[in-house]
């Protein structure tokens, strides 16, 4: 199976294939709006959604993945809402394709690589616990089953799936099979290991949690998949280029006043302050898969308020940006 996924990842564009896109930059993760007390997407307000957040020059943008609920929606679902936003999308888009079982990850990579998608995003099968042979089979199955070129991502989300260590990734890159890997830990000894693998030329190195973002972008890595993008994508995409124009001074303002709006986010539930900024800023995300308890949904209401108040100055502080940049 191994030599397999290396014959497989090394192949080039047969049959008039696209390339994969080179991932870097700022990709938007975004929320998945949903229909009132429904388990559908409200794909007319996805559409409406992602064109808003493509604006400010972002690189490319996430479906589905942890920012977007994925669990919460069915396979079809998911597919369906999938291959309309592609449609619609102006900027490259990848898609999250992880689900608890092999066959539903090849179903969902398959479909987004038909439809248009720049690559696929893959957490190891959630929920149970697997040895990390079992986790690295599973992805070495995976990604023999896709169509040769498709740029398959690693997707290390260990707050709430099994985790995917350095030795892992290593093995998984040294098949030459994977495009790279989305580290969402937070944890910079695990992103410092990446970025010293052996195999580090030969893949994509994308970090997925903003507080360590200045930290990992000064370093090396190639980009970032945001939560945060999904609500100011303004404020990454100034962050991103401020980091690679090396202007200390704009890049220092820029990360505190993310790290005022990531204070709020650690107060809520998962995506519950990412979506309640969308809604202020007048993006349809209001409807939650889980209800609020009265405490939090008060809290919410005086987040709403700051919020409001905090924008304005915090896009002025943003200032006109353009041209986008891998």
């Amino acid at each position: 199976m191994a030599e397999k996924g290396a014959r497989k990842g090394t192949e080039k564009g047969t049959s008039g294939k696209r390339e994969p896109v080179t991932v870097g930059g700022v990709f938007a993760a975004l929320a998945t709006p949903r229909r009132p007390n429904s388990i559908e997407a409200d794909t007319g307000a996805l559409l409406d959604y992602l064109d808003a957040v493509a604006v400010p020059g972002i690189n490319g943008l996430v479906l589905f993945g942890s920012t977007g609920e994925f669990v919460h929606f069915e396979l079809e679902e998911r597919m369906r809402a999938t291959g309309l936003a592609i449609k619609r999308s102006r900027v490259p888009v990848l898609v999250n394709a992880s689900h608890s079982t092999l066959a539903g990850a090849i179903l969902l990579g398959q479909h987004a690589k038909g439809a248009g998608a720049a690559g696929v995003l893959l957490t190891p099968p959630y929920f149970y616990r697997y040895s990390e042979d079992q986790i690295c089979e599973f992805y070495l199955q995976f990604v023999d089953a896709m169509e040769a070129g498709t740029g398959v991502y690693l997707y290390n989300l260990p707050t709430y799936i099994n985790p995917i260590s350095a030795a892992l990734a290593g093995r998984l890159f040294g098949t030459g099979a994977f495009a790279g890997i989305k580290d969402s830990s937070g944890d910079w000894n695990l992103f410092d290991s990446l970025l010293n693998l052996p195999e580090r030329v030969s893949f994509r190195l994308l970090a997925g949690n903003e507080s360590i973002y200045l930290r990992t972008r000064s370093a090396g890595a190639d980009g970032i998949v945001s939560g945060i993008a999904a609500a100011l994508p303004e404020l990454m995409v100034a962050l991103d280029h401020a980091i690679f124009a090396r202007d200390d001074a704009r890049t220092q303002a820029l990360n505190g006043k993310l790290a005022e709006f990531l204070s709020y986010v650690e107060r809520f539930p998962s995506t519950t302050a990412i979506r309640q900024a969308a809604v202020v800023r007048g993006w349809k995300l209001g409807n939650s898969a889980v209800p609020l308890d009265e405490d939090t949904a008060a809290d919410v209401i005086r987040f709403q308020g700051w919020f409001r108040e905090w924008l304005p100055g915090t896009l002025a502080e943003c200032g006109q940006i353009t041209g986008v940049r891998t």
